[in-house]
Protein backbone atom coordinates (compact mmCIF):
# COMPACT_ATOMS: atom_id res chain seq x y z
CA UNK A 1 0.00 0.00 0.00
CA UNK A 2 1.24 3.54 -0.58
CA UNK A 3 0.09 7.07 -0.11
CA UNK A 4 1.04 10.52 -1.11
CA UNK A 5 2.44 13.35 0.99
CA UNK A 6 3.36 16.61 -0.38
CA UNK A 7 3.45 14.91 -3.91
CA UNK A 8 6.36 12.46 -2.18
CA UNK A 9 5.14 8.53 -3.10
CA UNK A 10 5.23 6.69 0.00
CA UNK A 11 4.62 3.33 1.21
CA UNK A 12 5.00 0.87 4.41
CA UNK A 13 6.33 -2.47 4.41
CA UNK A 14 4.83 -4.11 7.77
CA UNK A 15 4.03 -7.75 7.98
CA UNK A 16 1.54 -6.73 10.47
CA UNK A 17 0.15 -3.25 10.23
CA UNK A 18 -2.11 -4.01 13.98
CA UNK A 19 0.86 -5.03 15.69
CA UNK A 20 3.11 -1.87 14.59
CA UNK A 21 0.09 0.63 15.78
CA UNK A 22 -0.16 -1.53 18.98
CA UNK A 23 3.76 -0.81 19.51
CA UNK A 24 3.58 3.08 18.75
CA UNK A 25 0.55 3.54 21.06
CA UNK A 26 2.69 1.78 23.66
CA UNK A 27 5.87 3.90 23.00
CA UNK A 28 3.31 6.95 23.11
CA UNK A 29 1.81 5.67 26.12
CA UNK A 30 5.15 5.40 27.71
CA UNK A 31 6.17 8.78 26.70
CA UNK A 32 3.12 10.79 27.45
CA UNK A 33 0.53 8.74 29.06
CA UNK A 34 -2.56 7.42 27.68
CA UNK A 35 -3.99 11.28 26.79
CA UNK A 36 -0.71 11.00 24.49
CA UNK A 37 -1.74 8.17 22.46
CA UNK A 38 -3.48 9.63 19.81
CA UNK A 39 -4.57 8.00 16.60
CA UNK A 40 -3.12 10.07 14.74
CA UNK A 41 0.06 9.76 16.13
CA UNK A 42 -0.13 6.16 16.34
CA UNK A 43 -0.24 6.07 12.53
CA UNK A 44 2.50 9.10 12.65
CA UNK A 45 4.99 6.52 14.57
CA UNK A 46 4.17 3.26 12.30
CA UNK A 47 4.83 4.98 9.09
CA UNK A 48 1.45 5.17 7.33
CA UNK A 49 -1.27 7.82 6.71
CA UNK A 50 -4.16 8.85 9.13
CA UNK A 51 -6.35 6.69 7.24
CA UNK A 52 -4.34 3.33 7.46
CA UNK A 53 -5.33 2.47 11.36
CA UNK A 54 -9.13 2.39 10.15
CA UNK A 55 -7.98 -0.84 8.43
CA UNK A 56 -7.74 -2.72 11.76
CA UNK A 57 -9.41 -0.26 14.27
CA UNK A 58 -12.72 1.56 14.56
CA UNK A 59 -11.22 4.60 16.60
CA UNK A 60 -8.35 5.33 18.98
CA UNK A 61 -9.90 3.75 21.84
CA UNK A 62 -10.15 0.30 20.14
CA UNK A 63 -6.54 0.89 19.21
CA UNK A 64 -6.01 0.93 23.25
CA UNK A 65 -8.53 -1.92 23.72
CA UNK A 66 -6.20 -3.59 21.94
CA UNK A 67 -2.79 -2.77 23.74
CA UNK A 68 -4.76 -3.29 27.13
CA UNK A 69 -5.55 -6.58 26.50
CA UNK A 70 -2.53 -8.36 25.46
CA UNK A 71 -1.27 -6.15 28.65
CA UNK A 72 -3.46 -8.26 30.56
CA UNK A 73 -2.83 -11.97 28.99
CA UNK A 74 1.01 -11.02 29.34
CA UNK A 75 0.30 -10.47 33.49
CA UNK A 76 -2.26 -13.54 33.64
CA UNK A 77 0.31 -15.34 32.50
CA UNK A 78 2.99 -14.11 34.87
CA UNK A 79 0.79 -14.55 37.18
CA UNK A 80 0.20 -17.66 36.67
CA UNK A 81 3.49 -18.53 36.62
CA UNK A 82 4.84 -17.29 39.76
CA UNK A 83 1.74 -18.97 41.39
CA UNK A 84 3.12 -22.26 40.34
CA UNK A 85 0.17 -23.94 41.87
CA UNK A 86 0.78 -22.94 45.17
CA UNK A 87 4.73 -24.30 45.26
CA UNK A 88 6.02 -24.86 47.69
CA UNK A 89 3.26 -23.75 50.21
CA UNK A 90 0.10 -21.76 49.38
CA UNK A 91 1.73 -18.49 51.88
CA UNK A 92 5.26 -18.56 50.00
CA UNK A 93 3.50 -19.17 46.93
CA UNK A 94 1.10 -16.29 47.64
CA UNK A 95 4.11 -13.78 48.14
CA UNK A 96 5.52 -15.14 44.67
CA UNK A 97 2.13 -13.70 43.34
CA UNK A 98 2.31 -10.29 44.90
CA UNK A 99 6.03 -9.60 43.57
CA UNK A 100 5.14 -10.69 40.25
CA UNK A 101 2.63 -8.31 40.33
CA UNK A 102 5.25 -5.40 41.24
CA UNK A 103 7.77 -6.75 38.74
CA UNK A 104 5.05 -6.50 35.79
CA UNK A 105 4.49 -2.74 36.76
CA UNK A 106 7.63 -2.51 36.74
CA UNK A 107 8.81 -4.10 33.53
CA UNK A 108 5.93 -3.07 31.53
CA UNK A 109 5.06 0.18 33.05
CA UNK A 110 2.86 1.31 29.61
CA UNK A 111 1.04 -2.34 29.18
CA UNK A 112 0.13 -1.42 33.11
CA UNK A 113 -1.28 2.21 32.30
CA UNK A 114 -2.91 0.89 29.32
CA UNK A 115 -4.46 -1.74 31.77
CA UNK A 116 -5.48 0.72 34.71
CA UNK A 117 -5.67 3.63 33.55
CA UNK A 118 -7.09 4.15 29.92
CA UNK A 119 -10.40 4.76 31.22
CA UNK A 120 -12.45 2.41 28.61
CA UNK A 121 -16.14 0.85 29.92
CA UNK A 122 -15.54 -2.90 29.92
CA UNK A 123 -18.97 -3.56 28.33
CA UNK A 124 -17.85 -1.79 25.30
CA UNK A 125 -14.72 -4.05 24.59
CA UNK A 126 -15.77 -7.56 25.66
CA UNK A 127 -12.15 -8.86 24.84
CA UNK A 128 -10.43 -6.16 27.24
CA UNK A 129 -12.93 -7.08 30.04
CA UNK A 130 -12.70 -11.31 29.26
CA UNK A 131 -8.81 -10.33 29.50
CA UNK A 132 -9.25 -8.61 32.77
CA UNK A 133 -11.31 -11.03 34.60
CA UNK A 134 -8.85 -13.74 33.26
CA UNK A 135 -6.09 -12.09 35.30
CA UNK A 136 -7.91 -11.75 38.11
CA UNK A 137 -8.82 -15.06 38.29
CA UNK A 138 -5.64 -16.17 38.85
CA UNK A 139 -6.02 -13.81 42.19
CA UNK A 140 -9.40 -15.79 43.35
CA UNK A 141 -7.87 -19.48 42.42
CA UNK A 142 -4.54 -18.38 44.65
CA UNK A 143 -6.99 -17.09 47.11
CA UNK A 144 -9.61 -20.23 46.99
CA UNK A 145 -6.56 -21.94 48.02
CA UNK A 146 -4.60 -20.06 50.11
CA UNK A 147 -8.32 -19.61 52.19
CA UNK A 148 -8.57 -23.77 52.47
CA UNK A 149 -5.33 -23.73 54.22
CA UNK A 150 -6.91 -21.64 57.44
CA UNK A 151 -8.71 -23.24 60.21
CA UNK A 152 -11.61 -24.36 59.34
CA UNK A 153 -13.76 -21.57 61.85
CA UNK A 154 -14.00 -18.18 60.78
CA UNK A 155 -12.62 -18.87 57.36
CA UNK A 156 -12.84 -15.20 55.21
CA UNK A 157 -14.60 -15.78 51.71
CA UNK A 158 -11.87 -16.37 49.05
CA UNK A 159 -13.66 -13.55 47.00
CA UNK A 160 -12.61 -10.72 49.62
CA UNK A 161 -9.20 -12.26 49.75
CA UNK A 162 -8.63 -12.23 46.99
CA UNK A 163 -9.64 -8.26 45.97
CA UNK A 164 -7.62 -7.01 49.39
CA UNK A 165 -4.86 -9.02 48.14
CA UNK A 166 -5.83 -7.17 44.82
CA UNK A 167 -5.94 -3.53 46.03
CA UNK A 168 -2.78 -4.06 48.13
CA UNK A 169 -0.65 -5.24 45.09
CA UNK A 170 -2.38 -2.62 42.72
CA UNK A 171 -1.87 0.19 45.61
CA UNK A 172 2.10 -0.27 46.07
CA UNK A 173 2.74 -0.90 42.63
CA UNK A 174 0.81 2.54 41.51
CA UNK A 175 2.67 4.80 44.00
CA UNK A 176 6.06 2.92 44.51
CA UNK A 177 6.89 0.41 42.45
CA UNK A 178 6.66 2.57 38.42
CA UNK A 179 8.91 3.45 36.82
CA UNK A 180 8.14 6.45 35.56
CA UNK A 181 8.29 10.11 37.13
CA UNK A 182 5.36 9.28 39.02
CA UNK A 183 6.47 6.78 41.62
CA UNK A 184 6.85 8.40 45.46
CA UNK A 185 10.00 7.69 47.54
CA UNK A 186 10.09 4.68 49.92
CA UNK A 187 12.87 4.02 52.29
CA UNK A 188 12.49 0.49 51.26
CA UNK A 189 12.35 -1.76 48.43
CA UNK A 190 8.24 -1.80 47.32
CA UNK A 191 8.65 -5.90 47.59
CA UNK A 192 9.44 -5.54 51.35
CA UNK A 193 6.20 -3.47 51.76
CA UNK A 194 4.26 -5.31 50.11
CA UNK A 195 5.89 -8.52 51.80
CA UNK A 196 5.15 -6.57 54.91
CA UNK A 197 1.29 -5.98 54.01
CA UNK A 198 0.42 -9.55 52.75
CA UNK A 199 2.02 -11.04 56.75
CA UNK A 200 0.23 -8.70 58.88
CA UNK A 201 -2.88 -8.88 56.46
CA UNK A 202 -2.83 -13.05 56.56
CA UNK A 203 -1.85 -13.42 60.18
CA UNK A 204 -4.49 -11.08 61.00
CA UNK A 205 -6.76 -14.13 59.34
CA UNK A 206 -4.99 -16.81 60.82
CA UNK A 207 -3.33 -18.03 57.99
CA UNK A 208 0.24 -19.68 57.61
CA UNK A 209 2.16 -17.58 56.50
CA UNK A 210 5.09 -19.88 55.49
Amino acid sequence: MSWTKNGESRGYHHGNLREALMKAALELIAEKGTAGATFAEAARRAGVSPAAPYRHFRDRDELLAAVATEGFERFAKALQAAWDEGRPTPAKAYEHLGRAYLEFARTHPADYVAMFESGLPAEAHPALSQAGQDAFAVLRAAADVLVASMPAPGRPPALMVALHTWALAHGVASLFGRADGARRKLPMPPEDLLEAAFLVYLKGLGAPTN
